[in-house]
């Protein structure tokens, strides 16, 4: 994909540290990846069903992704969040031991 009047890097500097915005039916998604909208507002529970609150924002830190639920950070890591279900709106974790306390 190509940003238009910018063909080359020279054109393209004009555009360093601007932010770009897409429709999101233009932006193509392999398996397990999510646009951060995509994750907000979502339920967290985990396995047993204990909910923990809803996803507030994401952030994204060079070790992983982080799902901020009321002031607390979950790592986007496949050993903590076990299942995301967009369509139910819930995200399922398993969070180790004094994580979420």
């Amino acid at each position: 994909m190509q940003l238009a009047g910018a063909a080359d890097r020279t054109q393209a500097q004009k555009y360093v540290g601007a932010t770009l915005y897409a429709p999101r039916e233009s932006v193509p998604l392999a398996d397990g990846e999510y646009l951060d909208a995509d994750l907000v507002g979502c339920a967290v529970v985990d396995e047993g069903g204990r909910a923990y609150g809803t996803v507030e924002r994401v952030e994204h830190y060079p070790a992983s992704d982080m799902l901020v639920i009321g002031g607390r950070m979950i790592p986007m890591v496949s050993a903590i969040v076990r299942q995301i279900d967009l369509a139910g709106r819930c995200i399922t974790v398993d969070p180790p031991s004094g994580l979420l306390e």
